[in-house]
């Protein structure tokens, strides 16, 4: 009787340890439900990923994709953002330096939509395009999908036919009530090559620990964002003591940080040494703009533009400094950023303006 008894509780204990094992598979094997080739990518379809539950417009992420969000955001014709990472189970980032890009592992993809919220008429939300950038073993890709206007599906248009970019006509209305009409760029991979590049290698801008030292308002809470990296297993660790930027639009900050955060994100990226316009004699990067100097004050501007116009900032003078007439500017041949943008920042323009206006130093 012993030894049925014992039968009995042998084969129920093995039953239950195969169960039990059938689920902890279950659970690893559903720990991330996106679904990722590194040999395949990118797929012809933004919904192949997985990346999003539910309704695709909706944008609601998947487990293990991450939402995150830098202090400052560039500047895109007023276009709203929400940004992902992903990375492959078991894989982790790590720090370098506070202003150098996450060290991040092959099979990391960053995932940027491009949305307006007041599109017109009715003020309807319709997202126009997700960029991807996906890191292989020979380095970062891009992936440009363009959503279809029943926004239920966004499709590969990288390369091929889609080699010198398009461009999509909208109009949105701003916070102040204006309504503008403009033919919305969507980039080719040359050009976003452009502004991605370092040393002739295509690298993300935005993830830099310098800007995502912030905090963010996660379903479960607010966490700072690179803390959350690091619960998620996606970030090795980091240093307590990182210099970063602001949101520029924080009035509550001092007006020079707001400047050089503002800058940072929408001019750094090519304003550096192995970068687009290394040949400038400004560096634009927030671990630098300390020094006036690089900033362009009283520096002469490699290229004047007039007499009044020879100083890249001339103090306490907006309208003769060139960083100012560059950023007001929508001429192809004047405006900076040259890319990214087909009408002006009224509100960074305002910001540069305020900057130039505080400065009292006479230039020799």
């Amino acid at each position: 009787m012993r030894k049925i008894y014992l039968l009995y509780l042998f084969c129920f204990l093995t039953i239950f340890s195969c169960k039990s094992d059938e689920k902890i598979e279950s659970i690893e094997t559903e720990s991330s439900f996106v679904n990722f080739n590194i040999d395949a990518v990118p797929y012809a379809k933004l919904s192949t990923y997985m990346f999003f539950t539910g309704d695709l417009k909706n944008l609601q992420p998947n487990t293990k994709v991450i939402p995150y969000e830098p202090a400052s955001s560039l500047f895109t014709d007023y276009a709203l953002k929400k940004r992902f990472i992903w990375m492959p189970g078991g894989t982790k980032a790590n720090y370098d330096a506070d202003d150098k890009i996450l060290n991040f592992p092959v099979g990391t993809v960053l995932i940027k939509n491009f949305y307006y919220s007041t599109i017109q008429p009715g003020n309807a939300t319709k997202i126009i395009e997700t960029r991807l950038m996906i890191k292989k073993s020979t380095g970062w890709i891009f992936a440009e999908y363009l959503w279809n206007d029943a926004q239920t599906e966004a499709e590969l248009v990288t390369g091929g036919n889609f080699a010198s970019g398009s461009s999509k006509n909208i109009s949105f209305k701003k916070e102040n009530g204006e309504i503008i009409t403009t033919d919305y760029r969507i980039p080719s991979e040359t050009e976003c090559l452009a502004c991605h590049k370092l040393d002739n290698k295509p690298i993300p801008i935005g993830v830099k620990p310098q800007n995502i030292n912030v905090t963010y308002n996660y379903p479960n809470g607010i966490k700072n964002q690179l803390q959350k990296l690091v619960e998620e297993g996606y970030l090795q660790s980091y240093p307590s003591n990182i210099t970063s930027t602001v949101n520029y639009k924080d009035t509550s900050k001092p007006l020079d940080i707001r400047l050089r955060s503002y800058l940072d994100i929408n001019c750094a990226h090519c304003h550096q040494d192995n970068a687009r316009c290394d040949y400038r004699a400004i560096r634009l990067s927030f671990s630098q703009t300390s020094n006036l100097t690089k900033l362009g004050v009283c520096l002469t501007a490699d290229e004047p533009l007039s007499p009044t116009l020879e100083r890249i900032i001339t103090p306490g003078n907006p309208a003769k400094s060139v960083m100012h007439f560059r950023l007001s500017s929508i001429n192809e041949n004047n405006r900076m950023p040259l890319l990214g943008r087909t009408i002006v920042h009224d509100e960074g323009v305002e910001l540069l303006t305020q900057w130039i206006s505080s400065l009292n130093q006479t230039c020799p």
